[in-house]
């Protein structure tokens, strides 16, 4: 019986220990396993890391596939410098110059505009491509390869919208840099009302609000204004509308009209300079310093800088361009049969005679030619043949859209126009400051 105990004893151990054999076999192939798939999958990690390595692309070459060089224009660089410091020599920069001249003339590379060159991914480093930005849109590429030719491209270039509003406190410049607006803002938006407003006599509480589009490349890059579209403009309560509309489809030409389908356009400009005050008005007795006597008055001085560019306030042609001792050197414009203009103490001869203008044409720059205390320009206005005050004129409108256009532009107007009145104009006081885009 004993013997039959200890035999049983024996056989529960080699069970026991068969087990524990068993037990640990089967914990190494779960270890094995583990390690098996997971050092698998982290293989597969790293390919897939690979896989995704984000593909850069610029001036239509795929980055990833060269070593990329960046830098700007030295002063006292040339292009042969450039490339003999990159590894390219004589007389392969000659050849490289001869081929491609008829497209990229190396010497009008500027001090400060970048370059990028692209080379070759290999032990030797060889120069491939050379990339040349004038500026933020254009670029040149010079390929230095055998094949030896240049290009001139463009980038893709995006328009993005914006608004912005506000109210005026001392001069609509002011506003605007207050605003951390573009300045060209101010230029665009006295143009669309350059008929309708005399933006030297705004007045505190004026307001205005305006939609617009500026440039970009690269996504984020912004290059410039393009333009305004739509504004509305509240000079001493009375509201300006003015909404772009295109008025001929062929030539690509827009206008800007108001709610009722009116052309903001006159026939025309309020002043001959862009902002620029009114140093002295049409006065028939005005007592002249110069002369030290009353004499009249028969023009309307603006003042502006010498060199500021003098418009032409409607189209014509040039009958008078000449000098005399009063005058200095001035121009005469004919419009038509009923209206002419003049234009004196240029600061030099404007115009020939028998050229025909349009209207916001530069004619000459603002002098002090003649009889003149100070740099302006005197422009002077005549109606069926009498010196009158242009101020004064209920000028001629522009001609009219036809009534197909009319009807297109109210329908096309109407929801520009509710989006005009929903925004709200931004009332800041002249020492506040606000940041839209």
């Amino acid at each position: 019986m004993i013997e039959d105990f200890n035999n049983n004893e024996k056989k529960d151990i080699n069970f026991k220990s068969l087990g524990l054999k068993i037990f640990f076999s089967l914990g190494l192939v779960v270890i094995c396993y583990n390690l098996f798939f997971s050092s698998t999958n982290t293989s597969i990690k790293l390919i897939d890391i690979e896989k995704k390595e984000k593909i850069i692309k610029e001036f239509g070459y795929i980055l990833n596939d060269y070593e990329v060089k960046r830098d700007t224009i030295q002063n006292g660089d040339s292009f042969g410098e450039i490339l003999e410091n990159n590894n390219l020599f004589y007389p392969k920069i000659y050849n490289i110059v001869q081929a491609t001249n008829k497209v990229f003339n190396i010497r009008k590379i500027n001090v400060g505009r970048p370059y990028t060159i692209l080379y070759s991914k290999d032990s030797l480093k060889t120069p491939k491509v050379f990339i040349y930005q004038p500026n933020p849109v254009d670029y040149v590429i010079v390929s230095l390869s055998d094949s030896i030719w240049a290009e001139k491209k463009q980038k893709k270039v995006e328009f993005k919208e914006f608004e912005a509003s506000g109210t005026i406190y001392s001069s609509l410049s002011e506003t605007m840099e207050s605003l951390k607006l573009s300045p060209l803002l101010t230029n665009e938006l006295s143009e669309i009302y350059a008929w309708n407003i005399d933006f030297f006599r705004l007045e505190k509480g004026d307001n205005f609000k305006i939609m617009y589009t500026s440039r970009y490349v690269n996504d984020s890059v912004y290059i410039g204004l393009n333009r305004i579209h739509n504004a509305f403009f509240e000079h001493r309560g009375k509201p300006f509308y003015a909404v772009e509309f295109k008025t001929d489809s062929l030539r690509n030409i827009y206008e800007y009209f108001d709610e009722n389908g009116k052309n903001l356009r006159r026939a025309f400009l309020l002043s001959p300079v862009q902002f620029s005050r009114i140093s002295s008005r049409f006065n028939l007795r005005r007592k002249i310093a110069y002369y030290g006597k009353i004499k009249p008055h028969y023009g309307t001085d603006f003042a502006a800088p010498v060199g500021t560019e003098i418009r032409a306030t409607a189209a014509g042609r040039v009958v008078k361009s000449g000098y005399t001792r009063g005058n200095g050197y001035y121009v005469t414009i004919k419009h038509n049969a009923t209206y002419s203009t003049q234009y004196l103490h240029m600061r030099e001869r404007g115009l020939k005679v028998g050229t025909y203008v349009n209207q916001g044409d530069r004619i000459g720059r603002v002098g002090m030619t003649g009889y003149t205390s100070g740099p302006h320009v005197c422009y002077r206005f005549w109606k069926n043949g009498k010196q009158v005050d242009p101020l004064k004129q209920k000028l001629p409108e522009a001609k009219p859209i036809s009534n197909k256009l009319k009807e297109e532009y109210l329908a096309y107007m109407k929801p520009i126009k509710i989006k005009l009145d929903k925004m709200k104009s931004t009332n800041f006081g002249p020492n506040q400051k606000s940041i839209i885009p």
